[in-house]
């Protein structure tokens, strides 16, 4: 070690030392280089990004429900004073996910395979544990000491800038793989609040069950996003269980809400909606925005809220379809065509798909490398479209022709039983005599399989159903 780094290392010792915190949850030394402030802030940051890429359901009766229902089991923690949020996101996929500073969301997926309120708590109070046991943060700064490069003598100042470059990570704080300890943790700090509002918490072993039963559904090989995001540990239905086991046996009194919360559900949109596009095969179709495209056969395809997506198998070309903001397409080019490090011949009126359009071919220097392709521009029913296909310079002529026909293949959607599909959606009804899943699909038949059916309602298709049981049935029409 350089004496002139001795000093150094001395101020990086204590500013480790100080950045130790117990944490009230768990009792816990934290290595914090982020601040409850900074975490805040860094968590409204963030939830910009999730309403902007995933969106909100449009239910304001459920998001009143889930953020009063939420504040609730947040005041029961060790942190709440925190500006606790709690957003029903507008995705299919079984998730929910917790962002720093109190920032938590649920999606309608999960809310649609949930059968009691006291099942919500279980995976709400889970979120919240990550909260309070500042998980997120916690990795943050563990990441942050790597990033600021800590191994003494590699720093060039001795001032740490804790929240530098953080929001740059852009959504990818939502993915952070918490580990074994971290997800045990959660699991255990979520039944304490649940145990704390009261609720019976012989219910959150179910929770469990049901992401089991998904996993099985999909296959095996892909696990709910639930558990994409939080890596399951072994038998973690076991140990919650005997966490049950070994503390208060006494329920009377305790809340499960089972029919209060399926009424709720009643009109819950079920699966992907197409309203706001969907696939078939290599062709893409969008009921609202009234128009079609179809994409490369064989490329990987992505519905966004932002712009849908498709990329090459080799993952070296796209073609990406997105609004633009300016109000005509000559004005979008020229804006497109003018940011910096892009190079282009003067954008050429033309026409796509009977609209009327511009086009220019581009190249494109990033820190990554060049890249070269076709932008064009489309006006279509009051609005700019945007349609972008590009590769890495050294392969575009391999993909330009494939590129511009997938591109050119943008227009008007016209098609009456496109244009009107809708979406299913959850019914809630009363069974009036003993019965099945299976009898009632017989009586009643559905979009979607039986066991889809039996899978929302956690039962087996011939699971008895006693009178006066409510149960989730999936309404509307296959998809044109």
């Amino acid at each position: 070690m350089s004496p002139s780094r001795l000093p150094l290392a001395a101020a990086l010792a204590a500013g480790l030392v100080s950045g130790c915190a117990t944490n009230p949850a768990t009792g816990a030394r934290q290595l914090m280089l982020i601040s409850e402030s900074q975490e805040i802030a860094m968590g409204r940051d963030y939830d910009k990004q999730v309403v902007a890429s995933i969106g909100l359901y449009p239910d304001s009766g459920l998001q009143r429900y889930l953020q009063q229902f939420g504040t609730r089991l947040a005041a029961t923690s060790e942190r709440p004073n925190l500006p606790w949020t709690f957003r029903v996101v507008d995705d299919p996929v079984v998730n929910a996910f917790a962002l720093p500073g109190g920032f938590i969301y649920v999606t309608r997926g999960i809310f649609a395979h949930l059968n009691s309120e006291a099942e919500l708590a279980g995976v709400v109070g889970h979120e919240i544990g990550h909260v309070t046991a500042r998980h997120s943060v916690s990795q943050l700064s563990k990441q942050q000491l790597a990033q600021l490069g800590l191994a003494v003598g590699t720093i060039a100042s001795p001032e740490f800038e804790q929240f530098a470059g953080l929001a740059s990570q852009a959504l990818g704080v939502l993915f952070l793989k918490y580990s074994r300890d971290a997800e045990s943790q959660a699991d255990e700090l979520g039944l304490r609040y649940l145990r704390r509002g009261n609720y019976d918490p012989r219910e959150m072993p179910h929770v469990f069950e049901m992401l089991d039963r998904v996993s099985q559904a999909q296959g095996g090989g892909r696990v709910p996003q639930w558990l994409a995001t939080h890596p399951n540990p072994e038998n973690r239905r076991g140990r919650i269980e005997q966490e049950i086991a070994a503390g208060p046996q006494t329920f009377a009194g305790t809340a499960v809400n089972r029919e209060s919360y399926l009424q709720r559900l009643d009109g819950l949109v079920f699966g992907a909606n197409p309203r706001e596009g969907y696939f078939k095969g290599s062709q893409f179709f969008h009921p609202e925005l009234r128009i079609r495209m179809t994409f490369p056969d064989g490329w990987t395809m992505s519905n966004g809220k932002e712009a849908v997506v498709a990329v090459s198998p080799q993952q070296d070309a796209m073609v990406e379809v997105a609004p633009a903001q300016q109000p005509s397409a000559d004005a979008a080019a020229r804006a497109f065509l003018s940011q910096q490090g892009v190079t282009a011949g003067y954008p050429v009126r033309t026409s796509v798909g009977g609209l009327p359009a511009w086009t220019a071919g581009f190249a494109a220097a990033t820190d990554n490398g060049s890249l070269r392709g076709t932008a064009v521009f489309v006006e279509h029913g009051g609005a700019v479209y945007r349609l972008v296909g590009y590769a890495v310079d050294a392969r575009w002529s391999g993909y330009q022709d494939t590129a511009e026909r997938s591109l050119h293949s943008f227009g008007r959607l016209t098609d009456p039983a496109v244009l009107g599909v809708q979406p299913q959606r959850l019914s809630i009804v009363k069974v009036d005599r003993r019965t099945t899943i299976e009898e009632l699909e017989r009586q009643r038949p559905s979009p979607v399989s039986l066991a889809t059916l039996a899978l929302v309602n956690q039962v087996e298709p011939a699971t008895p159903l006693e009178p006066g049981r409510l149960v989730k049935w999936i309404v509307g029409q296959p998809v044109p």
